[in-house]
């Protein structure tokens, strides 16, 4: 991903969305009592959330790396969302459904008529049961993290090994840094280059130090889930985990401490690190898995950089008005990634 994975609407394709957001607003458009739909906007989606399910709508966006400007190509992509969340969320994941215009008003799964555009049919989450609403409330308890490590290690031992070799893993990672380091330095980000380069020169010296214990995990990467956030973790019995990354096979191609990383990560920040040494732990004791404690902090630190891209990329979007948000969550997340690098290194 690059500075330049910002989504682009054709004006064609905003009016065509806001048509049909305007339409998926309504309780009268869905097939089941509905009583309130709640609409919630996201950097590639909107979500409507119902009583009883939530539906996601794609964004008619092109970027570097995925292209949603066609109803084929966004249907293709729900049907993959659907596919690779069922590994984790089975019972959330329920149907691929269309939007039909029904003469002149637009229905969700409708009869006959012009299908206009296709949804991703979920089952609606308990909002309180969500990690990160949990975390807030500081309602987590040690058993509900000891559920979702042995979830997520289950899930990590039958997912798809991927091929590569040590030194072509340590050069990927090496590549991604490279390139968040030259994204976050462009100047409409307004970011503090000093502080970008310092993340960049203290990654780029523990890969110098310590990269031969990235190729020994090339054997462990899997095709995992590639957005591993509190956020989409659900404290039911047995846990779910929801929002796969889709549209990108290789962003999903990690090790799967490097993902537990990550969460751990986001816990974190938080203010809840102690569930990211639980998680871990508990991995470790399912799968026998126990890496350095300097590679779960490189990992980290990575990761950082990697959410503080993401952060910035939102200044892009004219759809996203929260400029100082974004900017002061990527200045958090840098400092967050100096920080941990220098944990990883004691």
């Amino acid at each position: 991903m690059s500075d330049e994975a910002h989504p682009y609407l054709t004006p064609d394709g905003r009016e065509r969305l806001a048509e049909i957001v305007a339409a998926l607003r309504l309780p009268s458009s869905y097939p089941d009592p509905v009583t309130r739909v709640d609409a919630v906007e996201t950097h590639m989606s909107w979500v409507f959330l119902t009583d009883a399910h939530a539906y996601k709508l794609k964004k008619p966006i092109r970027t570097p790396l995925i292209d949603h400007t066609t109803i084929i190509a966004r249907r293709r992509a729900c049907e993959t969302e659907l596919l690779l969340n069922r590994r984790l969320a089975h019972s959330v994941y329920l149907a691929v459904v269309p939007v039909v215009r029904e003469t002149h008003e637009l229905r969700v799964d409708g009869g006959r008529g012009e299908v206009v555009d296709w949804l991703v049919k979920m089952r609606r989450l308990p909002a309180d049961r969500m990690l990160d609403e949990r975390i807030r409330q500081r309602a987590v308890g040690e058993d509900d993290v000891d559920w979702v490590a042995a979830t997520l290690a289950r899930f990590f031992a039958g997912a798809e090994r991927v091929a590569i070799d040590g030194c072509s893993y340590r050069e990927r990672i090496a590549a991604d840094i490279a390139d968040k380091r030259a994204s976050l330095a462009q100047p409409r980000y307004g970011l503090d280059v000093a502080e970008v380069d310092a993340v960049y020169a203290g990654q780029h010296d523990w890969l110098a130090r310590h990269g031969a214990l990235l190729e020994d995990r090339a054997a462990q990467v899997v095709d995992g889930h590639g957005d591993l956030r509190p956020e989409h973790v659900c404290l039911e019995r047995p846990p779910v985990v929801i929002d796969c990354l889709e549209f990108n096979e290789r962003l999903r191609e990690l090790d799967p401490v490097s993902e537990l990383a990550f969460l751990s990560l986001e816990c974190r920040r938080l203010g809840a690190g102690w569930i990211g040494e639980r998680l871990l732990a508990g991995y470790a004791a399912q799968t026998g898995d126990r890496p350095p404690a300097e590679l779960i902090g490189f990992y980290q630190s990575h990761h950082a950089l990697i959410r503080a891209a993401i952060a910035v990329w939102h200044l892009d979007d004219d759809s996203q008005d929260r400029s100082e948000v974004w900017h002061d969550r990527a200045h958090g997340y840098l400092r967050g990634a100096i920080e941990l690098l220098g944990e990883s290194t004691c």
